[in-house]
């Protein structure tokens, strides 16, 4: 079905029968927006995705819902695909108002309990890894930056959990429940293979790639578990593309290739990199560009370089995997050097 020029325009755009995308607006610039996904079913709508708390967007989704004819307290549940603020927190806070069900996949549990427990800032884990990474200076801004201005990951358990394999059976459609690790640990995608549809969440993202293992309890291989969870989508006949962020786009296949195709460069171009005598992950990623302007990371802001260190960070991990690269540890930084 035909979607508007702009995929951030906001009302309930038809994506397939009784499928409807609602764009809410996020407080990240680079992200945009949100897609939050209805389907129409007899004992409420469902929605795929929540939104991120905030009253500008609640008063959008009840504008949205209320031109399909439902109201806030119609929405019979929530399945959200991973535990990231702009999926999961305003499912939060509607089941506080209305009791509305909300599930999400069963591995996002440790990163929801470590942030239940509230001890720690809420990038200690990334600090932790920055400094492994050689970027003690990063972390240290990483850490000072959020202080008093970012937000915890939802730290309340959701009503139930959803497994690998497991097949949510709706009155006029089935989803079956796909384990993505990668972007998270616990991150799900749905499919409707009877209508050719992919609800990818976070994992398959039309113009990004999104971030590897940034929660408050990453897994320590997040890039293998990610590039094993593209590869388990490609396996599956091809879907419609129903991303988080960006344009609905007509082929699943396509997208991963592209996205496969990227992380093969970039592990190439990390491996020149230390070949070329760029020993931790930092020195690496301050030797590459970024972004499509082909920025130096120093350039980027505090948030975004410690993304890029994290995910080169996670490719040289793999290049270990494969036997390209030896790893090695002292003084808390890890050091790369070429497979003799």
């Amino acid at each position: 079905m035909e979607q508007p020029a702009d995929w951030t325009e906001p009302g309930a755009h038809p994506v397939a029968p009784g499928v409807f995308r609602i764009p809410l607006a996020l407080p990240i610039p680079s992200l945009h927006s949100v897609n939050v996904y209805v389907i129409e079913d007899p004992a409420g709508p469902v929605l795929i995705d929540s939104g991120w708390t905030m009253p500008d967007s609640r008063t959008a989704l009840a504008g949205a819902l209320r031109t399909l004819g439902h109201r806030l307290d119609d929405v019979s549940q929530f399945v959200v695909t991973h535990a990231h603020w702009d999926h999961y927190s305003q499912a939060l806070t509607l089941r506080a108002s209305f009791g509305t069900r909300v599930r999400i996949g069963r591995g996002e549990r440790l990163s929801i309990e470590a942030s239940a427990a509230g001890d720690r800032p809420v990038h200690a884990r990334q600090a932790d890894l920055l400094r492994r990474c050689g970027a003690a200076g990063l972390a240290d801004e990483v850490l000072a930056a959020e202080r008093g201005e970012h937000e915890a990951v939802p730290d309340t358990l959701p009503d139930g959990w959803l497994d690998d394999g497991e097949r949510i059976d709706l009155a006029r459609r089935g989803l079956d429940v796909f384990a993505t690790p990668g972007h998270t640990r616990g991150h799900i995608v749905l499919r409707d293979a009877a209508a050719g549809l992919l609800f990818s969440g976070d994992h398959v993202l039309p113009h990004i790639s999104p971030s590897i293992g940034l929660e408050s309890a990453p897994e320590p291989k997040p890039l293998r578990s990610y590039l094993a969870s593209l590869r388990l989508v490609r396996d599956m006949p091809d879907t419609l593309l129903l991303p988080a962020h960006g344009p609905v786009t007509a082929s699943t296949h396509t997208r991963i290739d592209e996205l496969i195709e990227h992380h093969e460069a970039r592990l190439d171009t990390a491996a020149q990199q230390v070949r070329a005598g760029h020993a931790t992950a930092h020195e690496v990623a301050r030797a590459m560009p970024w972004t499509r302007r082909q920025l130096k990371l120093d350039d980027l802001d505090v948030f975004s370089r410690m993304l890029a260190v994290l995910e080169i960070d996670a490719h040289l991990d793999v290049l270990v995997d494969q036997g390209v690269l030896d790893a090695g540890e002292s003084g808390g930084v890890r050091r790369y050097a070429p497979r003799a």
